[in-house]
């Protein structure tokens, strides 16, 4: 009936069109939308790929433009300022203030349900401190690191450019440089956009090796060790795997390979690039330690670490075992939550592969106490760290510092649209557009970043003081409750398990036992 209908309607506008030509001349202004809108519904029905099209021709096309302004609808007219997601209202706000140099104050009580099972609360001290005229810093550098690096309480986690576009990358790192803050390479190389503001970097390693990597894909020494050299190089990470997308790679189409980022990692231009999900230099956990040990060395001297997001304890405790018996740490592990961050991914990775980092920054410290291992590392974590209270938090629960990467989005003008893998991010940060790049002031936006980074580790201090502490060595878990139901309130010291120094070695508590026992310093097995 419909079908009949629109044939109909478009015969009798072709019919009207012309017979309306020829009395009024200018009937075409009006004829003309009528004949489109026919014109469109015929090829509905015809066209193969849509089914909807085919049954509500014309009609069926509002579902389509409700769904691409849904998005936007549900953030600007929908969400609480408190249920949001991956950032919510409140938070991307005060990001947003921070950031401008704003208050970033709220009156008349919280909108949040603190009865909620879940909900945690910092515990308050009758005695509090000052703030420390000076924010804390965390050396790192073990035993065998001869230049060791005093990392901020927050930094700029980790961004490839190609994934951010050139502007945002000088902001971020002119930002760093301007409040004395690390900035993170990504796994993408060391572009001039990161060298040229003169920022601190982790200049991060992943599979793809990019910025040091022989013609076939493998680790050239002598390219990382010059690069190495450069004195914005202060760290030198390996990334494991990431918090998004913990065991896959990535791949890098050719049309996106320019001429530049074929310069940066080191790749024939106009050729699709694989990162794959192993690395090359190693199979076992005794020869992961040994890599990184010879990295430290090219890298004369310079902190070198790891990222990774936690999967299985075993896995890590035969890491550990290896570090026993070679005798070699790593200055610092990164540990990456599974909340994810600015790569795209594949949503069965996205949403439930690899622990949060709640469960797996736990893990990564207690492993490491437990082994005796914690005093020769540093623990940074990074996964959702926005606010003060997200660092006060980590730092509780074991990290030594964090790093955050979307929020340090937000600072430079990020409004959450997650388009960051489509090219066309309408803010110019998360793309190669050019003309969508310019609007990203760096002048602006790295003053914005600076800001950002002081208020946030300002306002962690403030918590902290407020807690009756002056360092996070001052930290217990004591110190932070949960409610476990609407009734029960329990510290992190009840809730979780917390090893002594050396209790692995010594005694492995009856949780950890089965794992310690089964951990072989020379297999990654399950």
């Amino acid at each position: 009936m419909l079908k009949t209908f629109l044939l109909s309607l478009l015969g009798l506008a072709a019919a009207a069109s012309v017979a309306g030509a020829l009395v009024v001349p200018w009937f075409w202004v009006l004829a003309a939308p009528l004949l489109v809108a026919a014109l469109t519904a015929a090829h509905d029905l015809v066209q193969r790929r849509h089914a909807i099209l085919r049954n509500y021709p014309l009609l069926g096309r509002l579902r389509f433009a409700l769904e691409a302004v849904r998005p936007e609808i549900q953030q600007y007219f929908v969400e609480r300022n408190y249920d949001g997601r991956p950032f919510d209202r409140d938070t991307r706000s005060l990001v947003y203030e921070r950031a401008k140099g704003t208050d970033a104050e709220e009156a008349f009580g919280t909108e949040r349900d603190l009865y909620r099972p879940g909900s945690e609360y910092f515990t308050p001290s009758m005695a509090p401190l000052p703030i420390p005229p000076d924010p804390p810093r965390a050396r790192i550098g073990g035993p065998d690191c001869t230049r060791p690096y005093d990392m901020a309480l927050l930094n700029v986690s980790a961004m490839s450019f190609g994934s951010l576009s050139a502007h945002a990358v000088l902001a971020l790192n002119t930002g760093a440089r301007l409040g004395g803050f690390a900035h993170d390479t990504g796994e993408g190389g060391l572009s001039e956009y990161h060298l040229r503001p003169g920022g601190d970097l982790v200049w991060e390693i992943g599979t793809g090796y990019f910025g040091c990597r022989t013609g076939d894909g493998d680790f050239d020494e002598q390219q990382f060790a010059e690069k190495a050299a450069y004195p914005q190089v202060k760290c030198v990470s390996l990334k494991i795997s990431q918090g998004a997308k913990p065991g896959i790679g990535g791949v890098l189409p050719g049309a996106k390979v320019n001429a530049e980022i074929a310069k940066v990692r080191g790749v024939p231009q106009g050729r699709t690039v694989v990162s794959p999900p192993f690395h090359r230099v190693y199979s076992t956990p005794r020869e992961l330690v040994r890599f990184l040990a010879r990295m430290r060395l090219l890298a004369d001297g310079k902190p070198v670490g790891l990222k990774l997001c936690v999967g299985s304890r075993r896995q890590f405790l035969a890491l550990c075992k290896a570090m026993i018996e070679e005798d070699v740490t790593p200055d610092f592990v990164v540990v990456d939550g599974a909340e994810g961050g600015t790569g795209a991914a594949p949503p069965e990775f996205a949403d439930i592969v690899g622990l949060p980092l709640d469960e797996g920054l736990m893990t990564v410290h207690n492993a490491l106490v437990g082994a005796g291992l914690r005093d020769r590392i540093r623990i940074g974590a990074s996964g959702k760290v926005a606010t003060g209270s997200d660092l006060v938090k980590r730092l509780l629960q074991g990290a030594d510092y964090t790093n955050a990467a979307r929020a340090m989005m937000l600072a430079i003008g990020c409004i959450q649209a997650q388009r960051c893998h489509t090219n066309t991010c309408p803010v110019g940060v998360a793309t190669q557009d050019r003309r969508r790049a310019r609007a990203v002031h760096v002048g602006d936006k790295s003053q914005r970043v600076r800001r950002y980074q002081e208020a946030t580790v300002k306002s962690a201090l403030q918590i902290m003081a407020a807690m009756g502490v002056d360092d996070p060595s001052g930290l217990r878990p004591h110190m932070l409750l949960q409610r476990v139901d609407p009734h029960t309130l329990r510290t992190y010291a009840e809730i979780h398990e917390w090893l002594a120094p050396g209790e692995l070695l010594a005694s492995p508590p009856r949780g950890w036992a089965a794992d310690w026992r089964a951990a072989h310093p020379d297999r990654f097995s399950a």
